[in-house]
């Protein structure tokens, strides 16, 4: 047994879970780190995508409730259709573009130096509409149209580049097209759930040949970095929801330039030598 591969895999899970759903892109806290760690191989690719899911599920445990309501009355219940349809609405564009332009993405943005980017850009644009007269005219999820959920999809798509945060894109468009901070949070949930399955089947479905070629180290470590990840998001999301209905999110915009910065000197002076920089 690999016991320093396993310990990597216990702080990448730790890290996706606490990170997969706050404003700070989970994905390049995942590449900056795993490059810190020097788990970057085939596999490593795979395992951060694996332990993303873990996260998912974390929030599917958590709205258990509405999701068991929502599937249930999908026959009868008017409120329950409209409420899916708004997430295949708001999942179509990410689904769309996210399958033409794959190999791009993964060839050539899935670097430190990219992600860094990313973060400081992103950190600014969450100051600029933390900034903006704030007047939400939707306080719920329900009070949703689909527009505003097509609106919050094509905000999402943004998150395809590494570093921008699929979670700090849908929450800052939601806030951006009219919705409360709470409902905003929420929808970015809800919408995390289809968006996340369907990247992991992908990724899964393109990487079969070496998940199925992998000896049971392996597995013990995607194990660990997956319940790590279902533990720490589980912590993580019932906070942040406590936080978000009445605190800016303005720190965590802050955290992400500082953070971006660190990396970009530690390249520049030299004290790091990342990967693909």
């Amino acid at each position: 047994m690999d016991l320093p591969l396993l310990f990597k895999a216990l702080i990448l899970g730790v890290i996706e879970g606490l990170t997969e759903f706050l404003p700070v892109s989970s994905t390049g806290h995942l590449i900056i780190f795993g490059d810190l760690l020097d788990y970057t191989d085939a596999q490593s690719k795979v395992f951060k995508i694996v332990i993303q899911l873990a996260a998912i599920l974390a929030v599917c445990w958590d709205y258990r409730e509405r999701i068991t309501t929502v599937v249930g009355g999908l026959r009868s219940d008017p409120a329950a259709r409209r409420f899916t349809g708004h997430l295949i609405i708001g999942f179509l564009p990410a689904a769309v573009l996210g399958l033409l332009f794959y190999k791009i993405i993964k060839g050539y943005l899935f670097n430190p130096l990219t992600v860094a980017g990313a973060l400081i850009v992103g950190g600014l644009l969450i100051l600029y509409i933390e900034k903006r007269a704030y007047h939400p005219r939707l306080n719920t999820v329900d009070d949703m149209g689909w527009k505003e959920a097509l609106k919050v999809g094509f905000a999402q798509s943004l998150a395809m580049f590494p570093g921008v945060s699929r979670s700090g894109a849908t929450i800052m468009g939601g806030l951006i097209f009219g919705l409360s901070r709470k409902a905003a949070t929420e929808f970015s949930f809800f919408l995390a759930i289809p968006t996340m399955l369907a990247a992991t089947v992908y990724d899964v479905y393109k990487n079969w040949a070496l998940l199925s070629a992998m000896n049971s180290d392996g597995v013990m470590v995607f194990a660990v970095g997956f319940v790590a990840s279902f533990l720490a998001a589980m912590v993580a999301v019932k906070a942040f929801i406590r936080y978000v209905s009445n605190n800016s999110f303005a720190p965590f915009a802050w955290y992400r330039i500082i953070f971006g910065v660190v990396v970009l000197i530690s390249w520049q002076a030299g004290w790091v030598n990342w990967h693909d920089a």
